[in-house]
């Protein structure tokens, strides 16, 4: 008799296991295929992990080679490089989607983050992407900026699947429910396909403890410290509870009846930050039927190797979390503050990170001109 491994006592326990990375090497490998195998049913990627992949190994010189010769600027270059990786990681993962009715077997690519604020930018990459690509498993991922809020809404309505990102307090959460709940409206009044059209909500959790334990410290009482690490968790929990107010409530239900899906919690930054706590703690501590946790490769192996799946660990827990969070106010530390700050680092990481993937490209397009101007 085999023993049930934690990944898959995640998915019975009806938690969709994703890989929070991508690269061409993972995909031409086999490697992407292989997870797959084991049980990863989704992909996200974001600028960080595009310019990663760029920045290592050989894999892109071929296109880079070609793209040079074909005289193409920059931002061409890297559309043409990320859409290329994810329309092939959507064929690998087609059979999920097509097994799960379209549910799982799901990629996820980012638009421009120095979009962020430009509600009509945001929104016509979006069907830029969505048009490049041209794959019924695709998500389109959209910062859940106030500008981007209207965007996730007009991107729905028109069909296109959307994975709402950098999700970090309740209200704003709210509001991105509001939006899904808002497009899926439009497209049904438009006569669209309510069945084919999904969405997930990206919910940051590690962060979180990572910005309110060093105030924590600060403070640095008995009781301070027997609040670090328990904020993130406390946090995404209660977004559970938001989730199920909404799903619970008449215009969902009325959109559920005509075919929608829901739009499912995501829980993303699932590393772990402090060396400290379990590797496997925004896992363990966040098991929930119909949720999806996208991993980093590294978390992902910590949990099947060791990871304690023993069950529901988030319903029921909506006035202990709310009290937690209610003990760290008291203490002084805002968690609105903190939540908004995240946001604000959150998009300047990523525009740092699309910047190092253009000089990364452009590094690249400049070196093949070179080679082929010495070969001649």
């Amino acid at each position: 008799m085999t023993s049930t491994t934690p990944l898959q006592a995640l998915r019975e326990a009806g938690v969709a296991v994703w890989l929070d990375d991508l690269s061409r090497q993972r995909i031409a490998s086999g490697g992407l295929a292989d997870l797959v195998a084991r049980g990863v049913v989704g992909v996200t990627t974001n600028p960080s992990i595009f310019a990663a992949a760029l920045a290592h190994g050989d894999a892109y010189d071929a296109q880079l080679r070609s793209l040079a010769v074909d005289g193409a600027a920059v931002e061409e270059a890297v559309l043409r490089v990320t859409t290329d990786d994810v329309r092939d990681a959507c064929d690998v993962l087609r059979p999920v989607y097509d097994a799960t009715d379209g549910v799982d077997g799901r990629v996820s690519i980012e638009v421009d983050p120095r979009l962020a604020r430009d509600t009509a930018a945001t929104t016509a990459t979006a069907q830029t992407l969505w048009s490049e690509i041209e794959r019924p498993n695709l998500f389109v991922k959209i910062p859940a900026t106030v500008e981007g809020l209207p965007a996730i809404t007009a991107a729905l309505a028109q069909g296109i699947s959307v994975n709402v990102t950098l999700i970090f307090s309740l209200q704003r959460y709210r509001a991105v429910l509001d939006a899904f709940v808002d497009g899926l409206e439009q497209a049904h009044a438009a006569g669209l396909d309510l069945a084919t059209i999904a969405s997930v909500a990206s919910f940051f959790v590690s962060r979180v403890d990572a910005a309110i334990d060093p105030r924590l410290d600060e403070i640095g009482t008995e009781e301070a410290a027997a609040l670090r690490g328990r904020a993130a968790v406390a946090n995404a929990r209660l977004a559970w509870s938001v989730y199920q107010d909404v799903v619970t409530g008449d215009r969902w239900q009325a959109l559920a009846a005509a075919g929608a899906k829901p739009q499912r919690p995501l829980w993303a930054s699932t590393g772990v930050k402090d060396p400290a706590y379990p590797d496997t703690k925004y896992v363990d501590e966040l098991v929930v039927a119909g949720s999806v946790n996208t991993m980093p490769e590294k978390t992902l192996e910590a949990v099947a190797d060791h990871g304690q799946v023993l069950g529901d660990t988030v319903t029921g827990t909506q006035d202990e979390s709310a009290a937690l969070l209610d003990r760290i106010e008291a203490l002084g530390i805002s968690v609105d503050d903190v939540t908004e700050q995240l946001e604000s680092e959150g998009l300047q990481k990523f525009e740092a990170s699309w910047a190092e993937l253009l000089t990364t490209v452009e590094a690249g397009l400049q070196g093949a001109a070179d080679d082929a101007g010495a070969a001649r």
